[in-house]
């Protein structure tokens, strides 16, 4: 396993659109280690592929505490969205440092395969809900703040590039 480079937005590989998996083999279950051991360095809670730079439609999320309870979604689908819309503070490991509210609907049906290819499907809400919202979105080249204002994706940029400047 080995630490991958997260990708910043506002880079553009970011809307790049995911392909699907075609196969759920050795090189998949490398990368589902590689995403894992990079998110929880990070540290977060979730990851897509699109985040590091590879475009295939796969998400690792652990809610846990402990950090033990990886779930993987290859080729994730959201099948239904519903319940009331509810707002979180979403923040994302490619957009470090910012933190702002985010308004989704509070349940969803995902299908979706499993490390060993095998299909299940998952009827979330909470935290899983918006985590697995999120995450698909990177697969379909979005990222949080796209649900902003253009005026806080704006700041949200000029805050990015002065972390960069101070960073160099």
């Amino acid at each position: 396993m080995a630490i991958r480079t997260i990708v910043r937005y506002p880079d553009p590989r970011l809307q790049q659109v995911a392909a699907p998996v075609e196969r759920v083999d050795d090189s998949v279950r490398v990368l589902v280690g590689d995403m894992a051991q990079t998110m929880y360095e990070a540290p977060g809670i979730g990851l897509a592929a699109t985040q590091i730079d590879v475009h295939l439609r796969i998400i690792v999320i652990d809610l846990s505490e402990k950090r033990d309870a990886l779930q993987v979604f290859i080729n994730p689908e959201i099948l239904s969205a519903g319940g009331d819309l509810t707002v979180h503070e979403e923040g994302c490991l490619s957009v470090p440092g910012v933190f702002e509210n985010v308004e989704r609907p509070g349940a969803i049906t995902v299908r979706a395969l499993n490390e060993r290819g095998e299909a299940f499907t998952i009827e979330a809400e909470g935290l899983l809900a918006v985590c697995l919202q999120h995450e698909i979105d990177h697969l379909n080249g979005r990222v949080f703040v796209h649900h902003l204002s253009r005026l806080k994706q704006s700041r949200i940029r000029a805050k990015l590039a002065k972390q960069e400047r101070d960073a160099a």
